[in-house]
């Protein structure tokens, strides 16, 4: 069993920085692969950004490469997103997720995440 909790969420003006956390418990976070999702009003949650078990890859969803950067502190068992240049387009629920099946590689699928937290806020005003 994993549990998994998000922070960090707020209001930003466009161009702005957020960082969002998901602390974990129940498994170290270097022992799995994880990935962060997000579900804006009335649309399908999507992939945001992963990283693997390992640790070597992330994989980015398109329209936010060059923007946000996945990593995961080990020691702190938390799985962070560090967002930059903010969008109003970039406004949703964000949510944390872990793939304890996968040994290799990062799913875009959410299917794949067997364990989710409950999603912080971020909202991103012009």
């Amino acid at each position: 069993q994993v549990q998994l909790v998000e922070s960090g969420g707020g209001l930003v003006q466009a161009g702005g920085s957020l960082r969002v956390s998901c602390a974990a418990s129940g498994r170290t976070v270097s022992t799995f692969a994880m990935a962060w999702f997000r579900q804006a009003p009335g649309k399908e949650r999507e992939f945001v950004a992963g990283i693997n078990k390992g640790g070597g890859l992330t994989n980015y969803a398109d329209s936010v490469k060059g923007r946000f950067t996945i990593a995961r502190d080990s020691a702190k068992n938390t799985l962070f997103l560090h967002m930059n240049s903010l969008k109003p387009e970039d406004t949703a629920v964000y949510y944390c997720a872990a793939d304890t099946s996968r040994l290799y590689g990062v799913s875009y699928s959410r299917t794949a995440y067997e364990y989710w937290g409950q999603g912080t806020q971020v909202t991103v005003s012009s």
